[in-house]
């Protein structure tokens, strides 16, 4: 599965962290019954890559995928836990580099800048994440960005609800949106598996 075709899978991908892997499973499914077929599971805790295999193993119709990936060596480890792409927050010439020579599975690195969209297209890729999408000019940079690199696709994240999805959608160069408004801390803490299932819902109408 290429980068277009993960970024594809849905309009809205969940960005989850998740503080403890034994909850990770319970979360996916409540996700998968409110017809989420996509995770982004965030590397910002410590129990993030064995959430991931235990989604892969338990949950095996959606798409896992690894996010907050720093570094070449934790793209790697998320490879190797069952991640099916990974989602950076930024980029530079090094993790590039690292990326193209040891990676399997598709990259798509976080750009908040004209030079660094130019930069991953050195490196061929053309799906990127726009972070932090509403700081650094949200949909107003995005159409700025359209006419000089007209082939490159976009899934915003940072700052995006379910207020302001929408917009992101219009746009020609917007193939989906990340967000954590689907899983919020606090439900996931109190294991309220029917509210994520019915905010996975409304989204889908989004």
């Amino acid at each position: 599965m290429g980068a277009e075709r993960v970024l594809s899978v849905s309009k809205v991908i969940p960005v989850v962290s998740v503080e403890r892997a034994e909850l990770a499973v319970d979360l996916a499914k409540a996700l998968l019954e409110g017809g989420v077929r996509i995770l982004e599971i965030t590397l910002r805790t410590e129990d993030g890559l064995r959430a991931i295999g235990l989604i892969r193993k338990h949950c095996p119709d959606l798409v896992v995928g690894a996010g907050t990936v720093l570094n070449a060596d934790q793209a790697r480890e998320a490879q190797d836990s069952g991640a099916e792409f990974i989602i950076s927050p930024g980029v530079n010439v090094q993790f590039l580099q690292d990326c193209k020579s040891g990676l399997k599975i598709p990259l798509i690195p976080g750009v908040s800048s004209a030079g660094e969209v130019m930069l991953a297209l050195e490196y061929g890729l053309s799906c990127l994440k726009l972070f932090p999408a509403e700081l650094v000019g949200g949909v107003a940079l995005l159409k700025a960005l359209q006419g000089p690199f007209s082939g490159v696709k976009f899934c915003p994240t940072g700052g995006i609800n379910a207020g302001n999805a929408n917009s992101y959608l219009e746009l020609e160069n917007v193939l989906c949106v990340g967000g954590s408004w689907l899983s919020p801390k606090e439900l996931i803490e109190r294991k309220q598996w029917g509210e994520i299932t019915k905010l996975a819902k409304m989204s889908r109408g989004i």
